[in-house]
């Protein structure tokens, strides 16, 4: 028995020692990793306002000002785009404080883009350019959209309007496995639910036929839905930042992530988004504490834990 059990020994110790070898192997030998961080050469921004960088530097949210000279600075306040890129060591050309002579940003984002408005975004990239395995591209988009179809109930069922969001959210996807498929690597964000942003909340109290806040909710949450659904799933290709559960979140417990607000835009109502500043405020308003910047706007920390969101999928995703 003692003979049968040392040889029974031996052949696992000899298997043991050949899958150690082969794993070893596989792993490139001396303590390399078996799976190479993901080094992009450049990032790609696709969008609405959110991600905007505007040729003045500045952006859709609380900007920043010089102390000295009180001018909008555009590398404070960052939106998703910024931290996205500089993550990884990148700047837009429209905001390159350190004259960097080959930004590795690419901005296409636009003020007031729905989804049909990134297919065009990806066709003038396309026009001249490629996607390639190193290029972290970012997408977020559908905010508008939710509000545009918003806007058409009662005319529309609402019924009708929810498998329209559907199809968007769906035509959304199509998009991000569009640059996928042509060798890309994306990061794509939900949005968050515009029933709880100051403009829902003011639809709820000033709209009594239904509970607008939740329609809002009812179309954001189809929207998310389908997009989640028809992208490419396998994580090597695209990443998805859960924005909707993020500021889910914020909304429901504000004080345990540092917001005193939740509910209402920090920026005056008679001052142009892109021009809001933290001079341009209301009386009792704190940038870093407020939630909103405007009606549908994320403020300063809102956009920045969401840039982390897209960083930390680019970073951790197989890419």
């Amino acid at each position: 028995m003692q003979r049968v059990v040392s040889q029974k020994l031996k052949r696992g110790l000899a298997w043991a020692s050949l899958a150690a070898a082969a794993l070893l192997a596989g792993c490139g030998g001396g303590g390399t990793s078996q799976i190479e961080p993901f080094a992009p050469t450049r990032a790609i921004a696709f969008g609405d306002e959110s991600g905007v960088i505007l040729s003045s530097g500045k952006k859709y949210t609380v900007n920043g000002l010089d102390s000295t000279t009180k001018l909008v600075d555009c590398t404070q306040s960052p939106v998703w785009s910024q931290s996205l890129a500089g993550g990884f060591g990148f700047v837009y050309p429209q905001c390159n404080s350190a004259f960097v002579a080959l930004p590795q940003g690419l901005m296409y984002a636009a003020a007031g883009a729905k989804v049909v408005d990134v297919s065009d975004q990806i066709d003038k990239h396309l026009a001249n350019d490629r996607f390639g395995p190193r290029d972290i591209v970012g997408i977020m988009v559908g905010v508008n959209d939710i509000v545009e179809l918003y806007r058409q109930y009662p005319a529309v069922s609402k019924d009708s309007l929810i498998n329209e969001a559907k199809a968007r959210g769906k035509q959304l996807a199509d998009q991000a496995n569009r640059i996928a498929n042509a060798n890309g690597r994306v990061v794509i964000a939900t949005i968050f639910d515009v029933g709880q942003t100051p403009f829902g909340q003011r639809e709820r109290e000033q709209q009594t036929d239904i509970d607008r806040a939740a329609f809002l909710d009812e179309l954001s949450a189809a929207f998310n839905t389908a997009m989640r659904l028809n992208i490419i799933n396998d994580g090597h290709l695209i990443g998805l930042a859960l924005v909707d559960e993020t500021i889910q979140r914020y909304t429901r417990y504000p004080s345990l992530f540092g917001f005193s607000n939740s509910t209402q835009a920090a920026c005056l109502s008679n001052v142009a988004p892109q021009d809001c500043t933290t001079d341009t405020l209301k009386a009792d308003a704190i940038p870093s504490q407020w939630l909103w910047a405007g009606d549908t706007l994320l403020g300063p920390k809102a956009q920045t834990d969401i840039g982390n969101l897209f960083l930390s999928r680019a970073k951790n995703n197989p890419f």
